[in-house]
């Protein structure tokens, strides 16, 4: 099992290794050009999208946990669990459907002309594909992610405070920023740091939008300038900016601790709201609800229907199993290694565990971009230095063994996503009382038998929901599978990818609703969990 460990946290250090040894060693004559012309249009673009996102996701993430955990209107049972059904939706799919909508030729700006007789300089009209564009729609899609963490910050938390800094003169408003809000800062800081972290990965967005940021400039460098080096120098510096947003948020809570100093528990009274205070609250929590998936569900339904696109033909098929392949791979394989990692950590705890865990959740920080370059550089060199040498040698050519295959592209899903699923089995391990394993071991039990005939059984609805969780996710993954997938082994998110840049947005909206429909599974469980009220 700790070699298994060791193994998992090399892979995930490996393509941060590759980067920094590429960027360093490769030639500086392009990002010398870039540096003169368009980076410092990646850095602005990206930190503007980062901004732009932190302030949107706090605002609707914290505003709608507080109000559907705090107050009580009609209504507010099914919007509680409504509001994380935008997280079904990539955003570059988002992007697609409000395009049709909002572009000059869309529906909205058409049917303005056609009433008003206008023509394309009469009026004024919000451009739909710009930096702010971008920054909406992944604003839209990424709320859930601190609307979730922050609900549950306040279902935990005690009225005590709250009552006490009400009893001392504070209004209800006063109370909440100066007690419920500050005790609730880790996990709004960590919802919003996972908006962020998927702000500066996005790469489907910002390309169909045309917004230049470090992830469409990787891509660029890549395949339009066939620079590595570069490549590799831009990732470097996308991926030291990931790591840097990360250390900061967590060493600014210094030594803080937000539980509560009290041994009793008394939950929150929610306060009822009617009337004009009611209609504005459902107002409020509805807003993002229909913008991040009512709306944009209708759309490309209809956009669908006018698409042309055969589901059941063979070239479909195609993408489909292609689709379904590498997600359930991947998907078995992380949570494969997220067990080996997290049962190491339980068997030996220590330096060395804890260090194997921390490598191993360093990927989430890491772009899709930035690992599929990380990861072709090294083995990309193998494969021509074992080529040559066998030509050499032998008088044959191995070709390229690794690179451009599909075991490749698995390992960079995996170092991606790893995060997401030992964090789901670290949840489900903590319900497993140490003296089980004790008494397992008592009874001649070996560890890998503890982990069969113990740990799993119990662990078996975490380890589907961490399954499940990282099929979708690679599902949508788009930047680490344009880059690294196989020859003509095109995927759904490619094909509504290559569509769209066509700008065949009706063809684009097929093989996107596809996406959706499997995304909403996991999704459905989160509700489910979301609509568990806490009694206590």
């Amino acid at each position: 099992m700790a070699s298994i460990a060791t193994l998992v946290a090399a892979a995930c250090l490996l393509p941060m290794l590759a980067v920094a040894l590429a960027a360093v060693t490769g030639g500086t004559d392009t990002v010398e050009h870039l540096i003169a012309t368009v980076l410092p249009g990646y850095a602005g673009t990206t930190v503007f999208l980062v901004v732009m996102v932190s302030l949107g996701t706090f605002a609707l993430g914290v505003g709608a946990a507080w109000l559907v955990t705090m107050t009580r209107f009609p209504g507010v049972r099914a919007l509680e669990v409504a509001l994380v059904l935008p997280m079904a939706f990539p955003s570059y799919v988002l992007a697609y459907a409000y395009t049709y909508i909002l572009d000059y030729p869309g529906v909205v700006q058409t049917a303005l002309r056609g009433m008003t007789g206008w023509g394309s300089h009469d009026y004024w009209f919000p451009e739909i594909r710009s930096t702010g564009g971008a920054a909406t729609m992944l604003i839209l899609v990424l709320y859930p992610y601190v609307y979730l963490l922050t609900r549950a910050a306040f279902l935990q938390q005690s009225s005590g405070a709250f009552l006490a800094a009400r009893t001392l003169g504070h209004s209800a408003w006063s109370a909440f920023w100066r007690v419920s809000l500050p005790m609730a800062r880790p996990a709004i800081a960590g919802g919003v740091l996972l908006a962020v972290m998927e702000t500066i990965a996005d790469f489907g967005t910002s390309a169909y939008f045309g917004v230049q940021t470090f992830a469409t400039g990787i891509y660029t460098s890549w395949f339009t300038m066939a620079d590595r080096a570069a490549a590799a120098q831009l990732a470097l510096c996308l991926l030291a900016f990931a790591l840097v947003l990360a250390v900061a948020e967590r060493s600014s809570r210094g030594a803080a601790r937000y539980h509560a100093a009290g041994k009793r528990h008394m939950k929150m009274p929610p306060e009822p709201l009617t009337g004009l205070r009611a209609a504005l609250a459902f107002g409020l929590c509805a807003l993002p609800v229909v913008l991040g998936f009512v709306l944009p569900a209708v759309v490309l339904a209809v956009m669908g229907l006018d698409g042309q696109q055969d589901l059941l033909s063979r070239r479909y098929l195609r993408f489909i199993h292609n689709s379904l392949t590498l997600a359930g791979t991947a998907a078995v394989v992380t949570v494969c290694a997220a067990i080996a990692v997290g049962f190491y950590q339980r068997l030996k705890p220590g330096r060395r565990s804890t260090a194997t865990v921390y490598l191993a959740r360093l990927g989430y920080a890491v772009p899709g971009g930035v690992i599929a370059v990380g990861l072709m550089v090294p083995f990309a060199a193998f494969d021509n230095t074992l080529d040559a040498w066998m030509r050499a040698t032998f008088d044959i050519s191995t070709g390229l063994l690794i690179t451009g295959s599909i075991w490749l592209l698995v390992a960079a899903y995996m170092v991606r996503f790893l995060a997401g699923a030992l964090g789901a089995y670290e949840g489900g391990q903590s319900t497993v009382h140490a003296n089980m394993d004790a008494a397992a071991r008592s009874l001649g039990e070996t560890p890998l038998g503890t982990l069969r005939r113990i740990h799993l059984p119990i662990l078996t609805p975490s380890l589907l929901t961490a399954l499940l969780i990282v099929f979708v996710d690679v599902m949508k993954e788009l930047p680490a599978t344009l880059i690294m997938r196989p020859f003509n082994y095109d995927t759904l998110a490619v094909q509504a990818y290559r569509l769209a840049s066509d700008e065949r947005l009706e063809g684009a909206a097929v093989p996107s609703l596809v996406i959706v429909a499997i995304g909403l599974l996991p999704v459905i469980l989160i509700c489910r969990q979301v609509g568990r009220h806490d009694r206590g």
